[in-house]
């Protein structure tokens, strides 16, 4: 006998919180769930993986599952991981994990949720890898499937709902689970799709939980500013002289690299792999630390903590005391490298992770375009705005792409979401920890107190959750 759904989804949300916390401007600040970047950057769950108890599928999935063209009938195998060691057979529900911007192997690593909810509900636990990244290429290899705007044209969520729409009627029918409540789940982009696919898969998703999404930070949402708005307030609130000290920062990079052989002075002071081109290369580089150290200040490391302690407590030396400071919160959080990559999170090098970020990257100049910019009156950061037009023709020369800016929010109804969701959009739980810098993004109703999300769930609600 299957759960109520407000029973599974209140029990669910409970524990929801420890897993998914979601990150790099007109660079978009990365979104995932992992802080594969960071030193020592471990994701505790409660449960180790267990790889015995797990079994690799590969789905012969459509290219395109939306025109009738003859290219549109090429297929490719996209791969996903079922475990059913605690699952009671027929009827019992069925946890998916949506996969986000990141591989399979990555993803079964750093998401304990299901592992741990998995025996209370003995469901069968699904994760299906998104398509374009780990070893799912529609084209092959990564080097033909991410070679141009031509082959990367099938990414985009709409394509990416519909193969795991195909994916688990595909495994409800392997497994006669004809009765069986699907509760789909995501962390950040894959909170985003968890929410997107109970609004366009109803009768295939009874319920969605959708942590960290920033489904509302689209164009004309949300002020541009937002995203480090959030960072600032961590930070400030972590410790006021570290905040101070990292705004003094700028002015005085901007002073160094004036002078004669200035860029080579912070290349050396900052330890950089190679030479800077001006100023901007390494306000990017420690605006994106922040920004991370932020975004996955979770425990035991506690980013935030570590960087700031440095910053507050290094001794500086006669030659630049603030900018040696500045300079041991990058080794707090990165470690003691023999020098610093500052293109690390714009250009990674790593192939795997080269391939992702040339995919993230593509797609961010498709249709998940966030403005993101600062604001110097409310944030710690130099005033850069975000400019649509010059975002437009960066993608343009790099992948022979025009933005759409809008489509995303037509296609989904996010700017009457509140609308949409109250009149179809049932059984979706927003969480959100609001030291996340993307839960400005987050869907959010006023007057709710401390605790309420542990109320029995009404028909229909859906609501934001804060911690």
């Amino acid at each position: 006998m299957s759960l109520p759904f407000a029973t599974l989804l209140l029990l669910i949300f409970s524990t929801s919180s420890s897993y998914f916390i979601s990150l790099a401007h007109s660079k978009i600040p990365r979104l995932g769930i992992s802080p594969n970047m960071l030193k020592n950057a471990p994701d505790a769950p409660t449960q180790k993986l267990n790889h015995s108890d797990l079994k690799m599928f590969y789905f012969n999935q459509n290219l395109d599952h939306f025109t009738f063209t003859p290219k549109s009938y090429m297929t490719f195998q996209q791969r996903y991981a079922i475990d059913s060691k605690h699952w009671a057979g027929a009827n019992a529900p069925i946890l998916a994990f949506l996969g986000e911007e990141s591989s399979l192997d990555s993803d079964l690593s750093a998401i304990g949720f299901l592992r741990d909810n998995g025996p209370r509900f003995k469901a069968l636990l699904v994760y299906i890898e998104h398509r374009y990244y780990g070893k799912t290429m529609p084209f092959g290899s990564a080097e033909e499937t991410l070679k141009n705007a031509s082959t990367l044209g099938y990414l985009n969520a709409a394509q990416a709902l519909a193969d795991y729409a195909a994916i688990l009627l595909h495994v409800k029918e392997k497994y006669a689970t004809k009765h069986s409540p699907i509760i789909v789940i995501g962390g950040s982009y894959g909170g985003m799709l968890a929410a997107w696919f109970r609004l366009k898969y109803p009768h295939i998703a009874l319920g969605a939980l959708a942590s960290s999404a920033p489904l509302l930070y689209f164009e004309d949402t949300l002020p541009k500013f937002g995203y480090y708005y959030i960072v600032t307030k961590v930070i400030k609130g972590t410790s006021e002289r570290c905040y101070n000290l990292i705004r003094k920062s700028w002015k005085e990079i901007d002073r160094v690299a004036a002078k004669p052989n200035g860029l080579l002075i912070l290349s050396k002071q900052f330890k950089t792999c190679a030479p800077l081109n001006g100023s901007f290369d390494i306000k990017d580089f420690l605006s994106t630390i922040y920004a991370e150290a932020v975004q996955y200040n979770r425990g035991p490391s506690y980013w935030v903590t570590n960087v700031c302690k440095a910053i507050d407590n290094n001794p500086p030396n006669r030659k630049n005391g603030l900018l040696d400071r500045i300079f041991a919160g990058v080794v707090a959080l990165l470690g003691n490298q023999s020098c610093y990559d500052t293109n690390m999170f714009a250009h990674p090098t790593n192939n795997n992770k080269a391939w992702r970020w040339q995919a993230r990257k593509f797609h961010t100049c498709s249709e998940i375009v966030m403005p993101v910019g600062y604001d110097k009156q409310d944030t710690m950061f130099p005033t850069t705005p975000f400019n649509m037009t010059s975002y437009i023709e960066g993608c343009k020369a790099n992948y022979g792409v025009t933005p759409r800016p809008h489509w995303i929010t037509t296609y989904f109804g996010i700017q009457d979401v509140k609308v949409v969701l109250r009149k179809f959009g049932s059984n979706i739980i927003f969480s959100n920890g609001l030291s996340d810098p993307y839960s400005v993004g987050g869907f959010t109703l006023s007057r709710h107190c401390h605790e309420e999300e542990r109320r029995s769930g009404v028909a229909g609600d859906a609501t934001r959750r804060g911690n």
